[in-house]
Order: C-alpha cells, then structure tokens, then sequence
C-alpha cells in the first residue's frame, strides 16, 4: 500500500482483498507473475507485484519488471492524436492520405483518422508480409500498409485492426509532427508524466528486465506467445501491440486522463480533449473478434475486463492487452488501474481473472 488508504476514501480491509486475491492468483496457478497499480485520485494507493517473471529460470517479478503490452498499448499511441488533435493539426475526420499522401491506393482513399481509432479503416488483418523480423524496418512496413487493398468498405462496420491500427497512428504523427513516433511519444507523454519504464521500441539494454510470457495451459494463440517473447519484437517500433511497461507507469497514464489530462504537476492535455476523446463513437458487433463492442477514440468503453457489468457504464474506459492485461479508468470513481499478467490465457478464462481483479477495486472505494 503506497498511501493511506482514508485520505482517499478506500477501505484498507478491502484494499487487503485486492491484495490478497493477486496473490492467490499466482498461487493458484492462473498466472506466474502479475503487477498490479491502482490510482484514486490522483493519489497512488497500490503498487503491487508478485510472482516469477520467468518460471523456468525461477526468476522472480521485481518492482521494476516490465511486461508486454499487447493491446493495452493502443491508448498510449492514440494519445499522441489526441495532443495533435488539441493543437489543430489534425482533425478526426481529415482522411489518412490528406497527410499521408501515398496511402492513397487500392481503395484507402476515403479512409478517415476517426476511422482508424474506432477500428472502422476496413484493413484489419496484418498483411502477410509483415512478419515479426520486419516490423523493425520502418519504411518496409510502411510501403507495405501504403498497399494494403480494404477488405470491408471503409465507415461500414467495425472491425478490430490488431497491428494496423498502431502503424497508421505512428507514421500520421512523424507526418504532421516531423518527430519519429518514439521520440513525439516520449517527448509529450512519458516524460511529462514520469513514465520512465514505458517504451514502443525497448532500448536493447534494458531486455533483461522484460517478463517473459508464458502460454497457460488453454493459451489458444501459443504463435504470439512465442513472437512476443523475442528480443527483436520488443526493439521494434509496434505502437498497436509492442508496449513494453510496468503497471505503476499504466495506472498512471490512466490517473492522468481521469485528472482530465493532469498528474503531478504535468499537463498532458486539456479537460476538454479528454472528454471529446472518451465518449461513446461507435457500438456494435466487431467483424474481427465476433462479439459487441463500444467504443470511443482508441479506447474501450465498458468492457467485462474492467469489472463486473452492473458495475461499469460507458463512463469506464481503457483498454485491454491479448490473453494478459488491462488498463481503466473510472472518473466516476476517480480510479485508474493498471494490470499485467504473464500467463496468456483463452479469453474464457482471461476475462474472468482480470474482471475479478478490477471488480475488487472497485468495491474497495468509499
């Protein structure tokens, strides 16, 4: 517990609960390793971690492990639109091309910026030339998304863009910007916000302090367990799946949203940025995971993941990482969570572990 839990109106028993279920997470075997942040108020009130980062070498999680992201890193790249959305270089419904000229093919043309962050950009699948040891080459990637044909008619319907989606985001911000997305990234967001274990492209010095992921013993997608786990992977430029964080930089990022674009002394954006980013844009069945979603700008709206239905409106947003993790904030409640795992699990089983976790919090506030 990192500060008293009354001066921020949570119930220290049941802040206790929440610790005592991560725990019995790990010893139950749902995971090997976890951390665990959570935010009321601006106020960090747990840091917790536990667990091996690595469960054959017997290597345990420290305060200073960082996991893979995967998804929950789509927020972290949406972000740097939202800063250049604040500063009027950029509107949500300017098309793709009118920045990035050459996206312009194969059916692109009518592509919009508000496209892409509601997953609506009709491109979802990761074309088949970019594999794993390409994603550091940069202008590869690039050309080859420059290419791509829609396999739905673009603003028709929603359907999750897995890595597509972080690729567009980062070459629109070095276009409008000029900055590589890692430095704009950094520079605006991790920075300010005291986020120094927080990366999109690992800095190779600091590999041995990444978890390792392990596949569980339902884990249905043992190909990205084994692709997430290399080095390579983790030294690549991938803002849609590749963030690599602790869950004590995650709950923060979230704590500076419910701030309304404030934490400790940093302004990150304005109050009303991050309700024009945060309210509901689209709902319906997504195409790519086959069940409904909600959905603002880059973010989830009122997913399980962050609690229990009768719990959660669309006021909570966040999002979570494939088979592992979730990040949310409730500005209802004034909560902001962070929380990773390195056990990858079917969602069958993902979804009720990280529900139960986010749900415990709640019920811990006053």
């Amino acid at each position: 517990m990192v500060v008293a839990a009354n001066t921020v109106q949570m119930d220290p028993k049941a802040l206790q609960q929440v610790e005592a279920l991560f725990h019995n997470q790990i010893e139950t075997g749902i995971h090997p390793g976890a951390a665990l942040a959570v935010y009321r108020h601006g106020q960090q009130v747990l840091d917790l971690h536990g667990g091996l980062a690595d469960q054959q070498a017997a290597k345990p999680v420290e305060s200073d492990t960082m996991f893979v992201l995967y998804s929950s890193t789509k927020p972290l790249a949406a972000a740097c639109l939202y800063i250049l959305w604040e500063r009027g270089t950029l509107g949500w419904d300017d098309l793709v091309s009118g920045h990035w000229p050459e996206f312009a093919q194969n059916g692109k043309e009518q592509i919009t910026i508000r496209h892409i962050l509601t997953h609506q950009g009709g491109f979802p699948d990761t074309p088949s030339e970019l594999t794993w040891d390409k994603w550091h080459d940069w202008d590869y990637v690039i050309s080859t998304l420059e290419k791509v044909r829609p396999i739905f008619e673009p603003g028709k319907l929603i359907a999750y863009h897995p890595r597509n989606f972080g690729w567009v985001i980062a070459e629109l911000v070095q276009r409008i910007d000029g900055r590589p997305f890692r430095q704009f990234f950094q520079e605006e967001i991790t920075g300010p916000l005291g986020m120094n274990d927080t990366y999109v492209g690992l800095p190779a010095e600091l590999e041995s302090r990444v978890s390792k992921e392990h596949a569980m013993e339902d884990c249905d997608r043992m190909t990205m367990v084994t692709t997430y786990n290399k080095p390579e992977v983790h030294l690549a430029v991938q803002p849609a799946g590749g963030g690599i964080a602790t869950a004590r930089d995650l709950a923060r990022f979230y704590a500076m949203m419910i701030g309304g674009g404030y934490l400790d002394g940093a302004r990150v954006l304005s109050e009303d940025t991050v309700a024009e980013v945060t309210k509901l844009q689209v709902e319906g069945m997504d195409h790519t995971l086959e069940r409904p979603v909600r959905r603002s700008l880059g973010l989830s709206l009122a997913d399980e993941r962050m609690g229990a239905p009768e719990s959660i409106t669309d006021r909570t947003f966040g999002h979570a990482g494939a088979g592992t993790s979730v990040g949310w904030a409730d500005p209802d409640l004034g909560l902001a969570v962070g929380y990773i795992t390195n056990g990858f699990r079917a969602e069958h089983s993902n979804t009720p572990r990280l529900s139960a976790i986010s749900q415990a919090v709640r019920e811990a506030c006053l």
